[in-house]
């Protein structure tokens, strides 16, 4: 993490950043405003990569779309594919 005076920037991987400040901290890719949520959206309701890249011509890569998954794949289960948190509003069974 590097301080910028008040402001910080996170290095989330090779293409996503937070940065406080760049859309309120929220984290986006690299050299852009374009907010990673926007892509995960994207992705959940079923876009294909390549229409992904042409909603945003030469900004974002099938290297960050992946980043994207294993960002957030990670933030959710640990290594073995386990929930690593129990999740809001998620139930877990025995």
């Amino acid at each position: 993490m590097k301080p910028k005076s008040k402001d910080q920037r996170v290095d989330l991987g090779d293409f996503i950043v937070a940065d406080s400040a760049v859309c309120h901290g929220k984290p986006t890719y690299k050299g852009t405003r374009i907010m990673v949520w926007q892509v995960l959206a994207m992705l959940e309701r079923g876009e294909s990569w390549d229409y992904i890249r042409q909603a945003w011509p030469g900004r974002i890569s099938d290297d960050a779309i992946a980043e994207t998954i294993r960002l957030a794949r990670s933030s959710l289960l640990d290594e073995h594919g386990r929930l690593m948190n129990k999740p809001a509003g998620v139930f877990v069974g025995k």
